[in-house]
């Protein structure tokens, strides 16, 4: 049996669930059940895909029977099925993390009848995204998510989740409705919005016609990616929603912006055409995010920050247009996506043991709770790049690949890398030493609950003040990130693999279009694959 064919289910599983949930709206207890079962369900099947596609190879499944470059395919390689795995596995663990909160709370900050059937279909739009084979399907699973996301980020109706959300909301069609103008002009062009299709008739159009096309799309990705200067809209959107809901956006959303990026430039526009604008955008993204970052007193937009800060990693990789370089992107991408849910996860514990999340408020944290110091420090040393966790040898992968490409503007942003690196060490050095080191009574303003130190003889331990399924699910994240850095070996063969090819294209083209399809030479200006 041919498990590509399964592919179709990552995306139904999900949806049944939410359909299932929906059903089971006045039995929370049910409800919380089939949500997790099915969404482990879906990651199983995942881990079989990528396993199916480890050593190389590309699969295509066609929706309905449709020969293409009519109707939807969905499209298994190493990298599509690499990230479904990751975002799968992060999404289950904020989920359960979910759970307990809800259960802990009585689900007044997230209603389980609304969370769960919408939560699940967030994943399935990212599912979608992830092995769309044509534009208008990789659209329908941006709508999916998005519209999913409005209403996680609203959860509870506060005045600042509503302002947030109006904010999120507007930049979010924005985004849509550029990339729904790209497609109906890419159709105009070529006739298809077929990927494999496309990479044969955007080759034959005159160079300003796929020039308007490239940035139109460009542009639109950005967005969503959150690639500066299109980034102001979301260290002011995120920090407002719940802490399940946070950590899943930055988890996973962006990447999703990132993965479209990847995808359309390797497949649809080779060569080096707007290699220097990226590396500049990527050299912005990387300094003003951090920044920002150094900036801010809340842990919450630090982290957000952070985040812009490290998409111009992946951007970075993505403009050096060679193996070493997307290969690098690959691998960091599958590292940021769990380290960053990780951190935004230790967050959401730090707020509810500590009472806030800013560091003016916060102190003594390691003394309160060791477990919960461990928690933050690990992939907070990790996000910074600290050897020899994945941070650092993802950030190594993208030095070596821009040193070997040699040209001034490589150079400097191997450099800003370094920088931004640094003072994302600096960034989360703060925050331990604000937060989790310093006395209590030495914080600006204490939260009453940090000077009252819990008596051990009356069993009040800091572990016991936390829910267990919520510290339970953010320490699996956080060994799933140590996992990375043991693992790095055999990732960054998988990474190798997929960024060659990616860059090589045959694969991808002929596995949806058959064997027989012509793969249209590279068009390179001096950059090089």
């Amino acid at each position: 049996m041919n498990l590509a064919s399964l592919a179709p289910l990552a995306v139904v599983l999900p949806i049944l669930g939410a359909a299932l949930t929906f059903v089971l709206i006045r039995h929370s207890r049910a409800q919380r059940a089939v949500s997790i079962a099915l969404l482990s369900l879906t990651l199983l099947l995942e881990c079989l895909l990528l396993a199916s596609v480890w050593n190389g190879g590309t699969a295509a499944v066609n929706i309905g029977g449709w020969v293409p470059p009519w109707g939807v395919v969905l499209v298994v390689d190493q990298f599509s099925s690499l990230m479904l795995v990751v975002s799968s596995a992060v999404s289950l663990a904020v989920l359960v993390y979910a759970t307990g909160q809800g259960m802990a709370d009585g689900d007044q900050d997230a209603p389980v009848s609304i969370f769960h059937p919408t939560y699940l279909i967030l994943v399935a739009g990212v599912s979608n995204a992830f092995l769309s084979g044509d534009l208008f399907n990789l659209y329908v699973g941006f709508e999916i998510l998005l519209t999913a996301s409005y209403v996680l980020m609203t959860l509870g109706g506060t005045g600042p989740r509503i302002r947030a959300g109006v904010t999120y909301v507007v930049v979010s069609v924005v985004s849509s409705v550029l990339f729904l103008i790209a497609i109906a002009m890419v159709y105009g062009a070529t006739g298809t919005i077929n990927m494999a299709d496309l990479a044969i008739k955007l080759s034959e159009l005159d160079q300003g016609t796929k020039t308007l096309l490239h940035v139109m799309l460009l542009v639109a990705f950005g967005i969503k990616a959150a690639v500066f200067p299109l980034s102001f809209w979301l260290p002011d959107s995120y920090p407002t929603a719940p802490a399940p809901v946070t950590a899943v956006f930055a988890g996973l959303l962006t990447k999703v912006g990132v993965y479209a990026m990847v995808r359309t430039e390797t497949l649809l526009f080779p060569g080096d055409s707007l290699n220097t604008p990226l590396m500049v955008v990527a050299l912005l993204t990387m300094v003003v995010g951090i920044l920002g970052a150094l900036a801010q007193s809340d842990i919450k937009r630090l982290l957000s920050f952070t985040l812009v800060s490290h998409i111009g990693y992946m951007v970075f990789g993505l403009a050096m247009s060679s193996v070493a370089g997307l290969a690098a992107a690959v691998f960091y991408v599958a590292h940021h996506i769990t380290i960053q849910t990780s951190l935004f996860l230790v967050t959401g514990l730090i707020e509810r043991r500590g009472g806030s999340s800013s560091v003016d408020r916060l102190a003594g944290l390691a003394k309160l709770s060791p477990l919960l110091a461990l928690l933050f420090f690990v992939p907070a040393m990790n996000l910074a790049g600290i050897p020899p966790f994945s941070g650092f040898l993802g950030k190594l992968g993208l030095i070596q690949a821009g040193i070997g490409l040699g040209t001034p503007l490589a150079y400097a942003l191997v450099i800003g890398g370094v920088l931004t690196s640094l003072l994302t060490l600096l960034a989360v050095a703060r925050v331990w030493n604000r937060a989790f080191w310093r006395k209590a009574e030495d914080a600006e303003h204490p939260d009453p609950v940090l000077l009252a130190v819990p008596a051990p003889e009356r069993g009040t331990t800091a572990v016991r003040l936390l829910p267990r399924t919520m510290v339970g699910s953010t320490l699996g994240l956080v060994v799933l990130g140590v996992a990375l850095t043991v693992f790095a070996g055999p990732l960054f063969q998988v990474a190798d693999q997929s960024a060659a090819a990616m860059l090589d294209r045959s694969a991808y083209i002929q596995a949806v279009l058959g064997e027989g399809a012509p793969v249209p030479a590279l068009a390179l200006g001096g950059g090089g694959k």
